[in-house]
């Protein structure tokens, strides 16, 4: 039998690059004779140097909070023509503990969120994304002062400027809102839509509950309310703005590659065990033969799965971004409500259904491997070896972000719609 994985050897969705084109941070143009000095790209990512980084790290939230900040300085972002690669590292990392990568996505997606928004100097210090909402939780935006003063109404004022918007109110479901520095939040407005603002969390003002966190995976992610009391906020973009950008259902997409590095390292430790029986005479039987070919066909044509739809990204054939719609209150990723949601067109496959599509078929992948792998392994594992009972009830919760039947039937709908390619 072939030697075991290295287990935090990369994911990889295509042909291993070069270690000179891996993770640069942005294609090169080469500028005219006459043009202004270009300031040097960032240095190459070293993927597997912070994969050993990230595995010397597990369970400490700071560590990995600075290994997130050192990533993002240099990762690639969605739609930017390496939107497999960055994929790749998020599912790398969760490959190696899914909990670091809980860490990692999110920061990425400010980074990404804010890039967007046009503030791309934003992007310092540590940042989490919180768009969730929840029962007897509000959070407003209103103007500093009042519109005849010559304010424009909230969420409507340009990106960049601050102090002219204040946040009240709560916001539930923010991860590691004790630990990160800044946040992108989402919070009602005025003209009663809902809009997306940057927002330090160390400001005065802001008030972190602490979480009764008793959840068994995500042990070191604990969720919990923050609540803020006339905190300014900066504006990314107006009424809509953060639902309706094709990047919202990228970011969706962004989660999945999580989901799929966990089921990754599953099959790496179930490949790993039969090796190591195999070594002590103990040859694996066709039961789990059989369960280990299965484990290879799910997780091949899902890390296929989601090279194309990387493609399809860059490519931006899956545009025509998600539009909110207050009135079906789907659920948020960190597991409140966002607001239902609809497309722009029909007709075509458009962004939004191609997320549910990954998403579904991502979470139904990572929920079989969990199921094949425990069945064959048994209780032992799951018992004596930490860093595979950690994976499993880690997964599990993170998973759960996916709504299962809830999700499907939005993607009944649209396809119902035309939003279909067969």
């Amino acid at each position: 039998m072939n030697t075991p994985h290295r287990q935090w050897q990369p994911v990889r969705f295509s042909q291993a690059p070069s270690p000179e084109d891996a993770f640069e941070a942005a294609p090169k143009v080469e500028a005219a004779p006459d043009a202004e000095r270009l300031p040097e790209a960032e240095p190459v990512l070293d993927v597997e140097g912070l994969l050993d980084r990230v595995a010397s790290a597990v369970g400490d939230v700071p560590a990995l909070l600075a290994i997130a900040q050192h990533a993002g300085r240099s990762a690639p972002k969605p739609g930017d023509g390496r939107t497999a690669r960055l994929w790749e590292l998020l599912a790398s990392v969760a490959a190696v503990d899914v909990a670091a990568a809980r860490v990692l996505e999110p920061h990425l997606d400010a980074g990404a969120i804010l890039s967007q928004a046009g503030t791309p100097g934003s992007f310092t210090g540590s940042w989490g994304v919180y768009a969730a909402e929840g029962p007897g939780t509000r959070l407003t935006a209103a103007p500093a002062s009042a519109t005849a003063a010559g304010r424009p109404p909230a969420g409507t004022e340009p990106v960049g400027t601050s102090g002219g918007v204040r946040l009240t109110g709560s916001k539930p479901w923010c991860s590691l809102a004790q630990f990160v520095d800044h946040a992108v939040v989402t919070a009602h407005t005025e003209a009663g839509g809902r809009a997306a603002f940057a927002v330090d969390l160390r400001a005065a003002g802001v008030t972190c509950d602490v979480p009764e966190w008793t959840s068994r995976g995500l042990r070191e992610i604990p969720s919990g309310t923050v609540h803020f009391d006339g905190v300014a906020a900066v504006p990314l973009g107006g009424d809509g703005w953060y639902f309706q950008r094709p990047g919202f259902a990228w970011g969706g997409m962004g989660v999945a590659a999580c989901w799929l590095g966990g089921a990754v390292a599953l099959g790496r430790h179930f490949e790993a065990a039969l090796q190591r029986g195999a070594r002590s005479q103990r040859e694996p039987d066709q039961v789990a033969l059989a369960a280990l070919g299965e484990v290879d066909r799910i997780l091949t044509s899902t890390v296929q799965y989601l090279a194309r739809a990387a493609e399809a990204v860059d490519a931006a054939e899956a545009g025509g971004g998600a539009q909110a719609d207050p009135n079906s209150g789907a659920e948020a990723a960190d597991g409140g409500t966002v607001g239902g949601w609809s497309q722009a067109t029909t007709g075509a496959v458009g962004g939004w259904s191609e997320t549910l599509r990954v998403r579904g078929t991502v979470a139904a992948a990572v929920e079989r491997v969990q199921l094949l792998v425990s069945q064959n392994l048994g209780p032992g594992p799951l018992a004596f070896d930490e860093r595979y009972g950690k994976c499993m009830a880690d997964l599990s919760l993170y998973v759960r972000q996916h709504h299962a039947t809830r999700d499907d039937a939005q993607l009944g709908a649209l396809t119902l719609q035309g939003e279909h390619a067969w």
